[in-house]
């Protein structure tokens, strides 16, 4: 019996942006210091075709912080499934802890969806989606109680390393944050695998820290769905972390995940990153 290709690219197509999705949502900030910027573009390939394409930027401020990316799908993927996606955060730094106040993200396809969420010292104030998808009598409920002491995703890409020691120290990586995304409410764990040096086509050069990620969804998910059960049981996936110039804060240079057909990969191909001077208070 035969096998026609079209369908099994389509559902590498998912899998794809499902298993990727749920890695790059990688661990809290703890606390931020100094200030830097980052300017980076992402390539995702699954099994080493590419698939989609994306632009990353972060400022680290004094007293705030912003995060932005954006995305298409590109090659095999924009075949079967073409489309575009974007997200963005934005919050305060109080005590040296990145405060997120509000979070955006959507995705365009045959049909667009927009999510908003307003936060609040950890705490989800208010959240959208946009249109209103129907209720799902599989789906488990996500209650008040679930949007306490959470991230939200793109803030949560962010990983803070505390006190003033080697920032790409095995230690690193031992951290767990809670995440909710608008629909899903997630725990992600890391811990330390190894040192490896990573090389962007333009940009960094150097070190980076790589931890294992382990993915636990809490509420807003369907158990059946073969996504979820996956990522629960994976425990191959790993992040290569590398500095933000300037600050203690350690971004996503590289995500793997491995899958039935081949390594989802979303690798940094431009990666510049600078330190800031602080800002000089005006005098009369």
């Amino acid at each position: 019996m035969t096998t026609s290709r079209a369908p099994l690219s389509r559902q590498a197509a998912f899998w794809l942006a499902g298993l990727c999705a749920g890695a790059l949502w990688a661990l809290a900030p703890q606390a931020a210091s100094a200030q830097g910027r980052l300017e980076a573009q992402y390539e995702a390939s699954l099994s080493g075709i590419p698939v989609g394409r994306g632009t990353w930027g972060i400022e680290i401020n004094e007293d705030s912080f912003s995060a932005s990316a954006q995305g298409a799908t590109a090659g095999l993927l924009k075949a079967f499934s073409g489309g575009t996606g974007s997200g963005s955060s934005q919050g305060r730094i109080v005590n040296g802890v990145l405060v997120p106040t509000s979070y955006t993200a959507t995705i365009s396809s045959k049909k667009s969806e927009t999510i908003r969420m307003v936060l609040a010292n950890g705490n989800i104030k208010e959240s959208v989606i946009e249109p209103e998808p129907p209720v799902d009598p599989d789906r488990i409920v996500v209650t008040e109680a679930h949007k306490k002491n959470v991230l939200d995703p793109m803030t949560g890409t962010l990983l803070r390393v505390p006190g003033t020691g080697d920032l790409l120290a095995p230690e690193s990586c031992r951290a767990a944050t809670s995440v909710f995304d608008g629909r899903l409410r997630y725990d992600l764990k890391l811990d330390y695998k190894r040192m490896e040096i990573v090389k962007a086509e333009k940009g960094y050069h150097g070190p980076a820290l790589v931890c294992a990620v382990y993915f636990t969804p809490v509420a807003g998910y369907i158990p059946d769905r073969p996504v979820i059960k996956y990522l629960q049981a994976e425990r191959r996936m790993e992040i290569s972390f590398v500095p933000i110039a300037g600050t203690r804060v350690l971004v996503p240079f590289r995500t793997t995940i491995p899958t039935p057909f081949g390594p989802a990969v979303l690798e940094a191909t431009h990666f510049h990153t600078v330190a800031t001077p602080p800002r000089v208070a005006k005098t009369q």
